[in-house]
C-alpha cells in the first residue's frame, strides 16, 4: 500500500484520471522529451559515482551477462509463443517490445528502492542500456527471415514471375547495418552511457558537485514525468480494441513469468536483493517508446496498435502499481 501513496506514482494516478475525463491537461512535447533526457542523465550519474565507489567487480560482471542472456531469451521465447495466436510479423514487434526495456519503469523501481532504503549496484543502469537492443535485432532477423519465405512461396506459387521477384526482393525496411548503428549510437541511450561514464571518472568529488542536479531534483521530475505516461496511457487505451483475449493475457502474464526468469538468473548468479530487484523489473518490462519507433520502419508489416497498445496501455501500468513492489517483495523473500 505504501508504493500507492509515493507521489511519484499518484502523479501517475491522477494523469490517468485527467485524461479519462477528457481533460485538455497535456505535458508539450519539448518538456516531455527534456524529462526523459534529465532522468537518464541522472540515473547515468548514480550508476557512475556508485560504480567509482565499488569497482567493475566479479559480481558486476555476472550481473551484466545475466541481463544481456535474458535479452535474448525473452524474446526468443515471446515469439516462438506469440506466432501461435498471431502473424509472424506481429508475434517478432511484439516478442521484441517485450524483450526490451523501458526505462522510465527502470527509473521509477531505483526511486522505490531508494525509499525504501535497499541497495542496488550501480552497474544495474549499464544493464537496461545493454537489454535494449538485442531484441530490436532479434525482430529484423525474425521479419527478414519471415520476408524470404513469403518470396520462396511466390515462386513455387508462380514460377514465371520468378525473375522479377528475384530483381524486386523481399522487403527489407532498414538494413541490418542501419539498425545496428541505430540501436547502439541512439541519443538516449549515449546520454545513459556518456552520464555512467562521467560519474565513474569523477567520483566522490563529482557526485557531491551534481547533488543539487542528480539528486534533489529528480524526485520532482520523476513525478512530472510519469504525470504525463499517466496521460499518455489513458490516451493510448482506445489501440487496445479488438487486440484477442489471448493477447491480453500474455500483457498480464509475460512479465510474470519474464521476472521469475531474471530472478532465476539472479540467484545463479549470488545478486543482492536490490540487483536482483532490478534485473525482475527490467525482464518484466515492455519498450514503449524506443522498440516501436524503430519497429515502425523495420517492420511495417506489423500492426503499431497492436505492440504499442500492450505495452503501453497494460504491462506499463501494471508493472508501475503492482509489479514493483511486488518484485522486490519477492526479490526479499530469496535474497534478505
Amino acid at each position: 500500500m505504501h508504493a500507492f501513496l509515493d507521489p511519484a506514482i499518484l502523479f501517475f494516478v491522477f494523469g490517468v484520471l485527467a485524461a479519462s475525463v477528457k481533460s485538455n491537461l497535456e505535458i508539450p512535447p519539448a518538456i516531455s522529451r527534456f524529462l526523459s533526457l534529465y532522468l537518464l542523465m541522472a540515473l547515468g550519474l548514480k550508476g557512475g559515482f556508485a560504480l567509482s565507489h565499488s569497482g567493475f567487480t566479479h559480481e558486476v560482471a555476472a550481473s551484466l551477462g545475466a541481463a544481456v542472456t535474458l535479452a535474448v531469451v525473452i524474446p526468443l521465447l515471446g515469439f516462438v509463443v506469440l506466432k501461435r495466436f498471431v502473424s509472424g510479423f506481429d508475434a517478432a514487434a511484439v516478442a521484441a517490445t517485450y524483450g526490451s526495456v523501458s526505462a522510465v519503469t527502470f527509473v521509477t523501481a531505483v526511486q522505490y528502492l531508494e525509499n525504501n532504503e535497499i541497495a542496488f549496484g550501480g552497474h544495474m543502469a549499464a544493464a537496461m542500456a545493454l537489454m535494449e537492443s538485442p531484441a530490436i535485432i532479434l525482430a529484423v532477423i525474425f521479419a527478414n527471415s519471415l520476408r524470404q519465405q513469403q518470396s520462396s512461396a511466390q515462386w513455387l506459387q508462380a514460377q514465371h514471375g520468378a525473375a522479377a521477384l528475384k530483381a524486386a526482393g523481399p522487403p527489407t525496411g532498414h538494413s541490418m547495418k542501419h539498425i545496428l548503428h541505430e540501436s547502439f549510437t541512439d541519443g538516449a541511450q549515449l546520454l545513459l552511457l556518456g552520464a555512467m561514464l562521467v560519474g565513474l571518472i569523477s567520483g566522490e568529488a563529482g557526485k557531491a558537485a551534481m547533488q543539487p542536479f542528480s539528486g534533489d531534483l529528480f524526485k520532482g521530475m520523476l513525478a512530472f514525468f510519469l504525470l504525463d505516461m499517466g496521460l499518455m496511457t489513458a490516451r493510448s487505451m482506445h489501440q487496445l480494441k479488438g487486440i484477442s483475449a489471448g493477447l491480453l493475457l500474455y500483457a498480464v502474464l509475460a512479465p510474470v513469468i519474464h521476472a521469475s526468469l531474471a530472478l532465476a538468473a539472479a540467484w545463479l548468479t549470488q545478486a543482492s536483493r536490490g540487483d536482483a530487484t532490478l534485473l525482475m523489473v527490467l525482464a518484466a518490462s515492455a519498450s514503449y517508446i524506443a522498440v516501436p519507433a524503430v519497429l515502425r520502419t523495420a517492420i511495417p508489416e506489423a500492426r503499431p496498435s497492436l505492440y504499442f497498445g500492450m505495452s503501453l496501455g497494460i504491462t506499463f501500468p501494471l508493472n508501475l502499481l503492482v509489479g514493483i513492489p511486488s518484485y522486490a517483495w519477492v526479490a526479499g523473500q530469496f535474497f534478505p
